[in-house]
């Protein structure tokens, strides 16, 4: 028989998630202080998919396959989108954007994916998610609005933050219903990783972060930030996921979608000390509330449909770095990589 976790275990599971993921955003941004962003995307996703790839293959060696051509071009496709366009722009954009302000602006992840699940597949768009795409823009004009008397975040940050969640919602769908991708999950997970980071080491290279960096420059709080995301936001947060995909209820894992940038604000201010103003607290609210809105509102839906087609409750699908979920909606928390979407789930994050 199958062992059924307690339910204690799976909350220290979740709150493991919450802590994990919500810290990732505080720790690319002690990390990138003197590691230019896409170098410093390079050194730990290249580190982290090196690691998780060869231990999946060694666990399972009798069932790993080399990648074929058409898998090896999707898991760069799929790398390239979540971790160059995602996790790269979040990187870039710390430089001079409050961590907590990009968790909450990256939190909208799960707006573009229904969004561009309308558009590309026709997916269903129920009216409380339409109504929670416009509170979620919503909060984004109250974050970037300029107003007098109120520093006005940096243009090009923000226009980062702004895309970084639609390249990630783009590789999601894109690994979950296109692309073809090697088996077991995780072991596409690592291999995504390492493609991805050895395109952030292009990035690197085309806008000059090679030019004169030295790891003589690098400080001992950056070293530190670039340790924690490998070891902590990738391997122990990618590990966790996956399990709890498995035994928790999808209801409860979709919290992680609006718990994590709540995380990453009130971590942001004790330890950063990022100023916490009335302006991003009402923002913080506001687009809590609407991905909320919006990851129940798709759950719901998806469950009607598998009601519908008599099909099961909860069909995992383990594409990507990412795993979707049917009913649920995945966020990057990690962004997370990876572990793509749990539709309603929220939206790994890969990671963050």
């Amino acid at each position: 028989m199958r062992h059924v976790p307690s339910s204690l275990a799976i909350w220290v599971g979740l709150v493991t998630l919450y802590l994990v993921w919500g810290s990732t955003y505080l720790g690319i941004k002690i990390a990138v202080e003197t590691i230019p962003p896409f170098l410093m995307g390079f050194m730990r996703f290249v580190a982290a998919g090196g690691v998780l790839a060869g231990v999946i293959a060694i666990a399972n060696r009798s069932a790993i396959r080399r990648p074929a051509r058409r898998e090896v071009l999707d898991v760069s496709i799929v790398g390239g989108l979540l971790l160059v366009g995602g996790m790269g722009g979040v990187a870039w954009a710390e430089q001079t954007v409050p961590s907590g302000v990009a968790a909450l602006l990256i939190a909208l992840m799960p707006m573009w994916l229904a969004v561009f699940s309308r558009l590309f597949y026709g997916d269903r768009l129920p009216l409380s998610a339409i109504a929670g795409i416009g509170i979620g823009l919503a909060g984004v004009a109250i974050l970037a609005w300029p107003v007098g008397g109120v520093g006005p975040l940096d243009p090009a940050g923000l226009a980062a933050l702004l895309v970084s969640p639609i390249c990630w919602s783009l590789g999601t769908l894109y690994a979950a219903r296109r692309a073809v991708l090697p088996a077991p999950a995780l072991f596409a997970t690592g291999l995504e990783m390492i493609a991805g980071g050895l395109l952030l080491l292009v990035a690197a290279a085309v806008t000059g972060e090679l030019t004169g960096f030295t790891f003589a420059q690098v400080s001992a709080a950056s070293w530190i930030g670039l340790f924690y995301l490998f070891l902590v936001g990738s391997l122990l947060g990618f590990t966790v996921f996956a399990w709890l995909v498995q035994v928790a209820p999808l209801p409860r894992l979709s919290t992680y979608a609006y718990v994590n940038p709540v995380v990453a604000v009130i971590l942001g201010w004790l330890i950063a000390g990022e100023p916490l103003t009335p302006r991003t607290l009402l923002a913080a609210v506001v687009i809590v509330v609407a991905v909320a809105m919006i990851v129940t509102a798709r759950g719901r839906a998806m469950r009607r449909t598998n009601v519908v087609e008599e099909l099961p409750a909860i069909a995992v699908d383990e594409p990507e770095m990412g795993i979707e979920v049917e009913g649920t909606g995945a966020v990057p928390g990690e962004a997370p990589l990876a572990v793509a979407e749990p539709a309603a789930v929220a939206e790994p994050s890969t990671a963050r």
